[in-house]
């Protein structure tokens, strides 16, 4: 499945100098204190903690999406916090922007810098502007997609809502989407379903869709799956023959 991409000329910061980084609300502030874990320096680890540290940044992730949370319900602004964050998954698909951010070598203001210009590109609200200079300054930039699939879950806890991630060779139409939807509402009994859309051109034509936690869940409508299944059906079993 193709990766979604910021362009070169979105992550460049800009030449001119940027006003200091935008302040924390109060409410922010307080869920940050709470729930925001601080960047702490350690000597490398060896192999066997692998697991550990794995599990560290989840729990990072989930307080870092648990106070964001909080704060959108407090504003009433799950809907559009949610929207925010999945633009902030795409711009962090590119690993070169969370490598500058966690750069301890980058100046701060070169930082804030781009964090104003992804703010302004994707019109973020104010308070995950706050949120995302956290992350940033915390060092926590890497954490970012496993944040924004924490806060989905969350999302998706607080409203009831499934989330169907629809992959295809082109974009599906409106009605199309609306259907699928209906489907997967039927299939789970959700309250809500919201419908998330990939491009992949290697499914041929058709295509599939995941649901349940992490998209533990697949229905394959693709021309790619009913090849497979098609060649599956001419193998052969192998024949040894005597001579």
């Amino acid at each position: 499945m193709a990766t979604l991409r910021l362009t070169s000329a979105t992550l460049r910061p800009a030449a001119s100098p940027s006003s200091a980084a935008a302040p924390r609300s109060a409410n922010f502030a307080r869920a940050a204190a709470r729930g925001f874990p601080s960047l702490r320096l350690a000597p490398p680890r060896r192999r066997g903690d692998l697991a550990r540290r794995r599990a560290a940044a989840d729990s990072a992730a989930e307080g870092y999406a648990t106070a964001l949370s909080e704060v959108a319900s407090e504003n009433g602004t799950l809907e559009a916090t949610v929207s925010d964050l999945e633009k902030l998954e795409k711009i962090f698909a590119e690993e070169a922007i969370a490598e500058f951010f966690d750069n301890p070598t980058v100046p701060r203001d070169e930082k804030a810098q781009l964090i104003d210009e992804i703010a302004k590109s994707s019109e973020l609200q104010t308070h995950v502007i706050n949120f995302l200079n956290v992350v940033v300054d915390n060092g926590r930039a890497g954490l970012m997609t496993q944040i924004v699939r924490e806060f989905e879950n969350a999302y998706n806890s607080l409203t009831g809502t499934e989330v169907a991630t629809v992959t295809s060779v082109v974009q599906l139409e409106s009605q199309d989407l609306a259907q699928i939807a209906q489907q997967v509402q039927n299939l789970t009994g959700a309250q809500n379903v919201r419908v998330k859309t990939r491009i992949d051109p290697e499914l041929i034509a058709g295509f599939t869709i995941q649901y349940g936690r992490d998209g533990s869940s697949l229905i394959d409508m693709s021309v790619r799956k009913q090849i497979e299944e098609i060649a599956s059906e001419f193998e052969m079993p192998a024949v040894t023959l005597d001579v």
